[in-house]
C-alpha cells in the first residue's frame, strides 16, 4: 500500500447511529453522576440574600420573620447562615401575600380574571444565538419570581430538555406533537406536560418525532380544512390548561418550519435572539423578511397573528469588543425601543454551567469566582426581570 492509497469508504448511516448512541450512553452516565439515583434533577437551596431578591424584600424583613417564628424555617448553616428551599421561597410568598400585601405590592403575581394567558415565543433563524439558554433561564426565573410557567420545546434536538434533566431517547417522553398531531392519536396536551424541578415550573419535552410535523402539515393540508388551519393548533391546545398557567414560554427550533409558525401564532409576544455581528444580523434580515411574507399569507388563510410585544434581545454581547458596540449601534439606530436595555453579557458562567447541563439559577455562587458568578447573574436577572416588566405590563401592571 503506498502513501498515496484512498482512504477506505464506510458505511455512514451506521456509523453515526453508532455514534450517536455512544454519545447519548455517555451523557445518561453524566446525568446519573450529577441525579438522584432514579435520574431526576434536584434543587439547590437558596441563601437568605436571594430569596429576598425573587421576593422583592429585604433581608432584614426575612429575618424578622423567622426570628418571629413566622413562615418556613431555614437550614441554618455554618456562620448562622439561612438557606431556603424553592418550595419554603413559594411558602414565603403566599405567607406574605397573606399578610403583607397592599395594592402596590402583589408577592404572588398570578394573572388575575380577565388576564390573557402569556404565551413568549424566543426565536431565531441561525444556532448559537443564546436561544435556548435565553428561554431556559426565562422560565425559571419567572417560577422564581412565584410564575406558574410552562415551558414548551419545540425544537427536535431538545436541548432545552436536556436542561431540565429529560434525554429524549432514553426516556421515551412525548411532546408536543402527541398534542398537535393530525390522526386519531392525538392527546390532551395536560397528558404531555411533565415537572421540573422548579416548583412552579412544568415542561413539555421535545424529541425528534416532533420533526414529524414538519411532514405532516403539508399532507394534512392537502386534505380538510383542519390542516389548512395548522397555525391554531397549539393555541387550540393550551386553551385545554389556560387556567393552570400564567405564562407560557416556547424555545422554537432554529428554522422556519411549521413548528415555529404554529407556535408564532399562539404567541402573544415574540423575543428575539441575536448575536451582534453583521453575519448574524444580515441572517436575522432574511428571517425577518421571510417570517414577515409568510405570516401575511397565513393571515389571509384565518391566523391572528397580534402581538403584546416584540423585543430583540442582544446576547453573548461583549462590552470590550468595538466591532460588537458599533453592531449594537448600529441596530439601536433603527429600532431603539424594542431592543431590550439589558444585554446578554457573554460570560464563562454560562458556559461552564451548561457542561453539566444546569444553569445559573441551579448553580450555587460557590461553584465559580465570586466576582465571575455575580457578574453573570446580574446580567440574566437585569434581562428576565425586564421581560416580566413586558409580561406585567400586557395584564395593564406598573
Amino acid at each position: 500500500m503506498n502513501a498515496f492509497s484512498s482512504l477506505p469508504s464506510f458505511e455512514f448511516d451506521d456509523k453515526i447511529l453508532m455514534q450517536g448512541a455512544e454519545i447519548s450512553r455517555k451523557l445518561d452516565q453524566l446525568r446519573l453522576e450529577n441525579s438522584l439515583p432514579n435520574a431526576k434533577k434536584t434543587l439547590r437551596q437558596f441563601s437568605l440574600a436571594e430569596v429576598a431578591h425573587y421576593l422583592g424584600v429585604t433581608p432584614s424583613n426575612l429575618k424578622r420573620l423567622y426570628l418571629d417564628g413566622k413562615g418556613p424555617k431555614p437550614t441554618t448553616m455554618s456562620g448562622n447562615r439561612r438557606y431556603y428551599t424553592a418550595e419554603q421561597m413559594l411558602e414565603l410568598r403566599f405567607f406574605l401575600d397573606k399578610t403583607g400585601k397592599t395594592e402596590a405590592k402583589r408577592y404572588v403575581p398570578h394573572r388575575k380574571p380577565g388576564d390573557k394567558l402569556q404565551v413568549i415565543a424566543v426565536v431565531n433563524f441561525k444556532g448559537g444565538s443564546g436561544k435556548t439558554t435565553t428561554t431556559a433561564h426565562l422560565a425559571q426565573h419567572l417560577a422564581l419570581t412565584g410564575h406558574r410557567v410552562l415551558a414548551v420545546d419545540l425544537d427536535p434536538q431538545a436541548s432545552l430538555s436536556a436542561l431540565h434533566g429529560f434525554q429524549p431517547e432514553l426516556d421515551r417522553n412525548p411532546s408536543l406533537y402527541d398534542a398537535i398531531r393530525y390522526d386519531n392519536e392525538r392527546r390532551s396536551i395536560a397528558d404531555v406536560i411533565l415537572p421540573t424541578n422548579f416548583p412552579g415550573l412544568d415542561i413539555i419535552p421535545a424529541n425528534l418525532e416532533l420533526q414529524e410535523y414538519e411532514y405532516d402539515t403539508p399532507l394534512a393540508m392537502q386534505g380538510d380544512a383542519e390542516g389548512k388551519r395548522f397555525f391554531t393548533r397549539l393555541g387550540k391546545a393550551l386553551e385545554e390548561v389556560d387556567g393552570r398557567y400564567d405564562v407560557v414560554v416556547v424555545d422554537c427550533p432554529p428554522q422556519l418550519g411549521y413548528l415555529t409558525l404554529t407556535a408564532l401564532t399562539a404567541a402573544t409576544s415574540v423575543l428575539i435572539t441575536v448575536h451582534p455581528q453583521m453575519l448574524d444580523l444580515m441572517s436575522m434580515s432574511q428571517f425577518l423578511l421571510m417570517l414577515g411574507n409568510i405570516t401575511k399569507t397565513i393571515k389571509k388563510a384565518g391566523a391572528n397573528v397580534r402581538m403584546d410585544w416584540l423585543r430583540y434581545l442582544i446576547t453573548r454581547f461583549e462590552p470590550t469588543d468595538v466591532p460588537q458596540v458599533q453592531m449594537l449601534g448600529f441596530m439601536q439606530s433603527m429600532f431603539a425601543e424594542e431592543i431590550l436595555k439589558s444585554p446578554m453579557v457573554k460570560t464563562t458562567a454560562i458556559s461552564d454551567a451548561g457542561l453539566t447541563k444546569r444553569t445559573l439559577y441551579e448553580l450555587d455562587r460557590s461553584n465559580f469566582t465570586r466576582e465571575t458568578y455575580d457578574r453573570a447573574i446580574e446580567c440574566m436577572d437585569a434581562v428576565n426581570f425586564e421581560v416580566q416588566g413586558l409580561i406585567h405590563k400586557a395584564w395593564g401592571r406598573l
